[in-house]
């Protein structure tokens, strides 16, 4: 193992560790985008020159590696523990599990370089966590890091909060995404059942996966959009699936909202609990409607898009994939959901085209991808 510090020098044989939630009982990757983060930086760190071993680290909850046999199954590399990531590691990657502030200083102090990897729009999630006391997220600890990692769907909203309240360089970092947990999904559908668009029905069925818990991620813009092409066309939509909406169904705001909407009225609405998209999808969806707000990269895109599904969205971070309207132009959206209605089925060859050229800038193992993250990693060592 080779590891120096000044510019222009050997840089090779790093240890590197993502942190990652583990708790006991029962734990799934659909449950949180972040931990498919987490597995796919892991397979790309595996790729990397500047890298000769890789583990995921235990942290945060209360259970232990062995805990999480099934929830990793597809993880590339073992998975450790604080104490072993404290004597083994040259780079810790704190990603899924906040790092204690006293583990972080001690690991500084013996040599060791941290970095946090924001992978959630964190200036909306803890104003709203400190305005309408809500349980806490991420706690400003004082910890001292090299450098924060983020995504370009976070420039705008916290690129300067992370700066300021981690007093630490910020860098952008590629979005990863791989089909490859996916696919397991996939493989286990029941008899009968298959992942990926199937052309020629007369009305469609539209998904909506927004998790609701968050402002930046709400059902209301693909609720209005549906409802603008329901006004428009009324032949069009066999159902509307609002999914992640239990807990706003007896909200009487919300209530009365969906109360006013022709596609409620008329009995094509419902409003459902959490579910895994793949097995959704599979059973009941033509088409997912979504609506971000300055949270451009998600997997529910991705895994659309990889399924040649329609994806109406408002993301301009995915390329020309999709059926695209902007911004909070609901009216727009019903109008790109009529769109999609009358081309997709005519022009899937190309638009499967173009999803798979956009899906294969994601790829963990790809050397474009490799090479940045290998790039921050080098910079950690550039920097005094």
């Amino acid at each position: 193992m080779s590891i120096q510090n000044n510019r222009g020098s050997r840089l090779a044989g790093l240890r590197v560790g993502v942190s990652i939630y583990v708790r006991k009982g029962a734990q799934s990757l659909w449950e949180n985008g972040i931990y498919q983060n987490c597995l796919y930086l892991v397979m790309l760190l595996v790729r990397s020159p500047l890298v000769s071993a890789t583990y995921l680290v235990a942290g945060g909850g209360d259970g232990r590696p062995e805990d999480a046999k099934e929830f990793l199954a597809d993880s590339p590399v073992p998975l450790i523990d604080m104490n072993e990531a404290a004597n083994t590691l040259d780079v810790m990657i704190e990603m899924s599990a906040q790092l204690d502030r006293n583990w972080v200083v001690a690991f500084r102090e013996r040599g060791g370089k941290i970095v946090s990897m924001r992978v959630g729009n964190d200036y909306v999630i803890d104003i709203e966590r400190m305005i309408f006391d809500q349980p806490h997220g991420l706690l400003i600890s004082g910890a001292p890091y090299h450098e924060v990692w983020t995504l370009a769907e976070y420039e705008r909203t916290c690129v300067p909060y992370f700066a300021s309240t981690f007093r630490a360089p910020v860098r952008m970092m590629p979005h990863l995404w791989s089909p490859m947990a996916l696919n397991r999904e996939a493989a286990r559908l029941p008899e009968g059942r298959t992942f990926g668009y199937q052309p020629g029905r007369r009305r469609w069925r539209v998904g909506i996966f927004e998790p609701n818990i968050c402002m930046v991620k709400t059902s209301f813009i693909p609720m209005l959009s549906c409802e603008a092409a329901h006004r428009a066309n009324p032949d069009m939509l066999e159902h509307v699936w609002v999914y992640n909406t239990l807990q706003l169904k007896e909200h009487v705001t919300f209530n009365g909202f969906a109360r006013s909407l022709d596609i409620v009225k008329h009995g094509l609405a419902s409003f459902e609990g959490r579910y895994p998209f793949c097995q959704i999808v599979a059973a009941d969806v033509d088409a997912i409607v979504t609506h971000h707000w300055e949270n451009g990269q998600n997997y529910v895109y991705y895994e659309a898009l990889y399924g040649g599904y329609p994806l109406i969205h408002n993301s301009h971070l995915i390329g020309d994939c999709g059926y695209r309207y902007h911004d909070f132009d609901c009216e727009e959206g019903g109008r790109a959901l009529q769109r999609a209605f009358d081309e997709h089925d005519t022009n899937l060859d190309e638009y499967r085209r173009k999803a798979n050229a956009f899906l294969s800038t994601l790829d963990p193992e790809s050397e474009a991808n490799v090479r940045v993250y290998g790039d921050a990693l080098a910079a950690l060592y550039d920097r005094q």
